[in-house]
């Protein structure tokens, strides 16, 4: 008999987090699945997969998140007025019990939507995680006195390449970027603001294995479905993020990102070049993982004071709870001691809080 035990618990766990991160619709979605999981049907076949799997597969997998972006992707494309009907923004919770049929029936319904979204990861974008990276992005502009050639790994859409278009509020008065901008990012920044200098971008790039068009509504829908529903906040940011990159271009190039690095990950004499990711680097295979430590660490060995290279990453923290990450930044300038790990701040998932150490 298969133990769906392990199932039954990430779905729990997913629940306890999307609740503690204030997305509590979220959370009762994943338990009106997690009452059902032992069912067939409506979950036997969708979740088959991962029926022999251990906790920590299944939630490296975040086969839970694939299955609540589906439910999402339903209601934001008006493919089921019933289920769209106890979705947000209504404000009065599901019967629990109601919930539970309904999503059953658009399992029955739409299984081919439901089968796309859990044959890949989760394809997000979250824009807040530019509140984060910009310290680092700062910190390498004061270091180097140089202005910047960005470099983002796993990009998405390509969202976070336009972090020098945000509005920034650091708490205390502290900002940067223009006032103007379409998007603006704030949360609740710990500790002093990071080095509030001048930042010029003269050259961006990104790669991801499925790049998002951000001119393709279907693509677009997609990425927003895997914005917790509850949290319209999230959603309005991600939208206006999405209308700033199809006004400013630049799509992702479609590349294995050890790959690319290699490629283009090198010193340019005049500029600092920054190669960066968020919330990727657990998602390819070890040894590529290692092809793209490697790929940074020959630059750096051939960086000089005018041709620096720097590694920026805001990454779950390895030994900490789910929900917890860490930005660490590596910077090679042609000295001894290059290349140290420094970390410069802690951070929620979702940057709801910075704690900049710097």
């Amino acid at each position: 008999m298969t133990d769906l035990a392990p199932l039954t618990s990430v779905f729990a766990l997913q629940a306890g987090f999307c609740r503690s991160s204030g997305s509590p619709f979220s959370a009762l979605v994943l338990e009106a699945i997690a009452r059902r999981i032992h069912e067939r049907p409506p979950y036997g076949d969708v979740l088959r997969p991962w029926a022999e799997r251990d906790v920590r597969q299944i939630f490296d997998d975040a086969v839970a998140l694939r299955l609540i972006g589906a439910f999402h992707y339903l209601v934001l494309s008006d493919r089921a007025p019933d289920l769209a009907a106890l979705y947000p923004p209504h404000t009065t919770a599901p019967c629990p019990d109601l919930l539970q049929r309904v999503l059953a029936d658009a399992v029955a319904r739409h299984g081919d939507v439901i089968a796309s979204f859990m044959a890949s990861p989760p394809q997000t974008n979250e824009v807040a995680r530019s509140l984060c990276l910009v310290g680092g992005f700062l910190t390498v502009a004061a270091q180097t006195g140089l202005p910047l050639r960005c470099l983002e790994l796993g990009a998405s859409a390509g969202l976070n390449m336009n972090w020098d278009r945000y509005r920034y509020d650091f708490g205390g008065g502290a900002g940067w970027g223009d006032p103007a901008a379409s998007v603006h990012l704030s949360g609740d920044w710990q500790g002093p603001p990071p080095p509030l200098v001048e930042a010029r971008v003269v050259e961006r790039a990104a790669c991801d294995q499925s790049p998002i068009d951000v001119n393709d509504p279907n693509q677009t829908l997609r990425l927003q479905s895997y914005v917790w529903a509850d949290q319209t906040h999230r959603l309005e940011r991600l939208r206006a993020a999405i209308a700033l990159k199809q006004h400013t271009g630049g799509i992702p190039e479609r590349a294995d990102a050890a790959d690319w690095a290699q490629a283009h990950v090198k010193p340019q004499r005049g500029v600092a070049t920054i190669v960066y990711h968020s919330s990727f680097i657990s998602y390819p295979p070890e040894a590529v993982q290692e092809r793209i430590a490697a790929a940074i660490e020959v630059a750096g060995a051939q960086a000089s004071p005018d041709a620096p290279i720097a590694w920026l990453s805001k990454e779950p923290e390895p030994s900490s709870d789910a929900g917890s990450d860490e930005l660490c930044l590596r910077l090679w300038m042609g000295r001894e001691g290059d290349g140290e790990m420094r970390r410069l701040a802690q951070s929620h998932a979702h940057c709801a809080w910075v704690r900049w150490q710097g």
